[in-house]
């Protein structure tokens, strides 16, 4: 079972590699004795989220605590902290991590990680109720400025997150921060193909709706570009109920990929039963700029935006190379 534990800890698949890991991770396990329960800041199939108050120090934090409270559980909590950990080193873009506790009633393990704000998603939400428009250009540039720094920092750190997504981004500093949240489905990439089809539907990347076995970190990028553009039109562009249902949808704003454009596609089952059933043939014409014209987002913003949401991964750009894009040289770096 020792091996088990030590190769969900490391992200490694297999025990015996984790064995051969240098790179090993230990994580010291407190006791939630040492906190005060405040609030539930959240609930879901994983368990929840609540709000403590550390006795000695008086800081403030967020403990998640897994509603499966089994080995395996376990397992998946210990995996998470060493992602989360690992990702947030140097890293003020990605939710701070304090550690792991066991609740001594129960023995089970909780994560205890930095107490942020609420989610993006909430403040969306909150502002569509209230009838406001999205954010002006300028915001969005940096909030995009500051999770494209972030996911830098995390993929650097040979962590692709897998579910980005605007419940996933939650906000501080009274409005002028963000930080990626929520490492559970989260991956080393140094782990060995194929990889899972997972996160949210309407952020998934083209290649893992196609069931690409070996996609990467620019599955993350999409997920940002798919922020980003949710961040100025109020609402997400992508929006379907099934993995058919969302290729469509994508395809219906950037076109259909052909040989040319992306020639993998080819290959996939979705693009051969496009071809055996015509009702199904997409339009080949990339209508973004008609979702967001040039009243709505600059030129500059535009190619960003067109840069991360492209089909074919190998032209999507990578979260370092969206940071060197002319459209953040109008901002102040913080």
């Amino acid at each position: 079972m020792a091996a088990c534990v030590e190769a969900a800890a490391t992200g490694v698949r297999d025990p015996g590699a984790a064995r051969n890991n240098r790179a090993r991770a230990r994580i010291a396990v407190g006791t939630t004795d040492d906190y005060e329960e405040i609030c539930c800041l959240g609930m879901g199939a994983f368990g929840a989220v609540v709000k403590a108050r550390h006795r000695g120090t008086g800081q403030t934090v967020a403990i998640k605590r897994l509603a499966a409270a089994d080995i395996c559980g376990e397992m998946k909590l210990l995996r998470e902290a060493c992602l989360l950990e690992a990702s947030g080193r140097d890293n003020p873009f990605v939710v701070g991590f304090h550690g792991v506790a066991r609740n001594p009633p129960t023995m089970d393990l909780c994560l205890v990680m930095e107490c942020v704000g609420p989610s993006l998603n909430d403040l969306l939400y909150q502002s569509r109720c209230a009838g406001m428009p999205p954010p002006p250009e300028a915001i969005v540039r940096a909030v995009m400025w500051q999770l494209l720094t972030g996911a830098k920092k995390m993929h650097d750190a040979h962590v692709v997150h897998r579910d980005i997504k605007p419940e996933n981004i939650l906000v501080g500093g009274e409005g002028s921060t963000v930080k990626i949240c929520d490492f559970g489905l989260a991956i080393r990439m140094d782990e060995s193909p194929p990889y899972e089809h997972v996160g949210t539907l309407w952020y998934m990347a083209p290649e893992m709706l196609l069931g690409k076995p070996d996609y990467d970190a620019l599955v993350d990028t999409w997920s940002l570009g798919c922020v980003m553009a949710e961040l100025i039109s109020g609402s997400p562009l992508f929006m379907a109920s099934d993995d058919a249902g969302q290729l469509a949808a994508i395809f219906e704003v950037l076109g259909a990929p052909d040989q040319t454009t992306w020639p993998w596609f080819s290959s996939t089952p979705f693009a051969a039963l496009v071809q055996m059933m015509p009702e199904l043939h997409m339009k080949r014409s990339n209508l973004l700029r008609e979702e967001f014209p040039k009243t709505k987002l600059s030129e500059e913003g535009f190619q960003l935006l067109s840069g991360l949401l492209t089909c074919n991964p190998d032209k999507r750009l990578t979260a370092a190379a969206a940071l060197k894009h002319p459209w953040f040289k109008k901002m102040n770096a913080p």
